[in-house]
C-alpha cells in the first residue's frame, strides 16, 4: 500500500503543481473544473446514485454550473456567502451525527450538499488567480491545510485521548486539532515576522488562520460523515493507494472558500 501511494503521488505531483501554479485564466479554470467534476462523480455515489449514467450526469451538471459561474463572475460573492453559511451548518451536522442524518439522508438533499461543497471550492481558487499574489494565495491555503494535517497527526498520536467526533471519525482527537492549530499558528507567525506585519495585521492573520484551519477539519469530517452513512471507506479508487479525489481535497473544499471570503472581507481583491 505504501509503495502504491508513493508511486501515485510521484506521478501526480508534477501534473498537479503545473496545473495549480503555471496555468492562468480559462485554462486554470478548466483544470480545476476537471478535478471538481471528478469529485462530483464521486459525490454522486456518496449521495446514493449507483448507476454510472446517473453519476456521469451529475458530474456534467456540475461542469455546466462551473461554466455558468465562469461566465457570470458577479455571482462569486454569493457563492462564497453560501459556502460560509453551509460550512457553519455542516459543523452542527457533524457534531450532532448520527441524529442529524434525518435532515440530509435523501438523495436530493445530498446532491444539493455536493453542489454547496464543490462549486465554492472552484470559485475560491479561480478568484485567487485574479487577486494580487495569486499563486501565493493558493500555496498559503494548501500550506495551512497540510500543516494542520501534519500537526494533528503527530499531536494526536502522542497526546490523543479525547475523541473529536467518535461517531464520524473515531481516529481523530481534540488533542490532534490543537496540535494542528498550533502548527499553523506558528507558520502564520513565521510569515508575519518575515514580512514585517503590523500588530493589527498579525492579529487578523492569526485569527484568520485559526478559522480556516478549524473549518478545514469540518470539511474532512463532513466527507467522513457521508462516507460512513454510505458504508464506504473511500470516495472511489481513482487514485491507487489514496482513495478518491474527494479523499484528497475534503479539507480544501472547506478551507478554500472560507479563506477567500476572509480575504474578500479584508479588501484583498475586488469581486
Amino acid at each position: 500500500m505504501l509503495k502504491q501511494r508513493i508511486i501515485t503521488a510521484l506521478l501526480l505531483l508534477p501534473f498537479a503543481l503545473g496545473g495549480f501554479f503555471l496555468l492562468d485564466g480559462a485554462l486554470f479554470a478548466l483544470f480545476i473544473g476537471a478535478i471538481v467534476a471528478l469529485g462530483a462523480w464521486e459525490w454522486a455515489r456518496l449521495a446514493g446514485l449507483t448507476a454510472q449514467v446517473q453519476r456521469i450526469a451529475f458530474a456534467v451538471l456540475v461542469a455546466l454550473l462551473l461554466l455558468a459561474l465562469y461566465r457570470l463572475p458577479a455571482l462569486a460573492p454569493w457563492v462564497l456567502l453560501l459556502a460560509v453559511l453551509w460550512w457553519a451548518v455542516a459543523t452542527l451536522l457533524v457534531l450532532s451525527y448520527p441524529s442529524s442524518s434525518r435532515y440530509w439522508s435523501s438523495v436530493p438533499a445530498k446532491l444539493l450538499i455536493g453542489l454547496l461543497i464543490l462549486l465554492p471550492a472552484w470559485q475560491g481558487l479561480v478568484l485567487f488567480k485574479l487577486w494580487p499574489e495569486a499563486n501565493w494565495l493558493i500555496l498559503a491555503v494548501m500550506v495551512l491545510v497540510w500543516g494542520a494535517d501534519i500537526g494533528a497527526y503527530f499531536a494526536g498520536r502522542r497526546f490523543g485521548k479525547r475523541k473529536l467526533a467518535p461517531q464520524v471519525s473515531p481516529g481523530k482527537s481534540w488533542e490532534g486539532v490543537y496540535g494542528g492549530l498550533l502548527t499553523t499558528l506558528l507558520i502564520c507567525l513565521g510569515v508575519a515576522i518575515y514580512r514585517d506585519w503590523s500588530p493589527v495585521s498579525l492579529m487578523l492573520g492569526l485569527l484568520g488562520t485559526a478559522l480556516v484551519v478549524l473549518i478545514s477539519v469540518v470539511g474532512d469530517l463532513t466527507e467522513s460523515m457521508f462516507k460512513r452513512q454510505s458504508g464506504v471507506k473511500d470516495s472511489s479508487s481513482l487514485l491507487p493507494g489514496h482513495g478518491g479525489v474527494l479523499d484528497r481535497i475534503d479539507s480544501l473544499t472547506a478551507a478554500i472558500p472560507v479563506f477567500a471570503a476572509l480575504l474578500w472581507l479584508a479588501g484583498w481583491g475586488a469581486l
